[in-house]
């Protein structure tokens, strides 16, 4: 059964954004599921799969997340492809999803929105 973390619940129920700070609190797949990111739960991952059309729009999301990952000291791991941007998030240091990975993900979204890309898991 996988594991996951929770960090401030009431961010998870209004869609806001949040903070990325400690404690962390393992969150249940069905508060994963509830945060309606549109991302695929996967073990102790969600991931999320981008179809940007072209390589130079790829990069432009790569780059938008990976701004967002160093402002929020959160990594996620990416793998560019024509046409594709694939995304894949956890927590590793407590080895599972925290609140941390749902307000990542939001932003994420956000920036492919903003690109005009759409996802497609």
């Amino acid at each position: 059964m996988a594991t996951y973390i929770r960090e401030y619940p009431t961010s998870l129920s209004s869609g806001t954004m949040g903070t990325m700070n400690p404690p962390k609190e393992i969150l249940t797949a069905e508060e994963v599921n509830d945060a309606n990111t549109g991302w695929s739960l996967r073990d102790n991952t969600i991931t999320a799969a981008f179809e940007t059309g072209d390589f130079a729009t790829g990069l432009k999301l790569v780059n938008l997340i990976g701004d967002s990952a160093e402002e929020h000291n959160h990594h996620p791991d990416i793998v560019l492809t024509y046409p594709t941007v694939e995304v894949t998030l956890s927590s590793h240091d407590v080895g599972g999803l925290t609140e941390r990975d749902i307000t990542l993900a939001r932003l994420i979204n956000a920036h492919a929105s903003n690109l005009g890309v759409e996802k497609t898991t």
